[in-house]
């Protein structure tokens, strides 16, 4: 079991994606809260911090391999664990 007083610091650019580089497993065992210009995003895939951009899946776009596609929103990013 893990403890809980040792979360590891969050990254500047992060994914969700298991495929991707950014991806990183030990921060995925705590919950992550994203805010995106003050307001709280529960639908975020990717973010960046320091270029302050966030991805979030398209509601109904999809790509060839049947994955939504993901639309990116610019603004002031913040990851906090909840």
């Amino acid at each position: 079991m893990s403890n809980t007083d040792s979360k590891p610091t969050l990254p500047d650019h992060l994914s969700g994606n298991s495929r991707s580089p950014f991806f990183v497993e030990e921060c995925f065992e705590h919950q992550i809260g994203i805010t995106l210009n003050g307001k709280e995003r529960t639908d975020v895939e990717e973010y960046c911090i320091s270029e302050g951009w966030v991805k979030i899946p398209s509601p109904k776009a999809k790509d060839r391999y049947g994955n939504p596609m993901l639309i990116t929103l610019k603004g002031e990013v913040t990851a906090f664990y909840k």
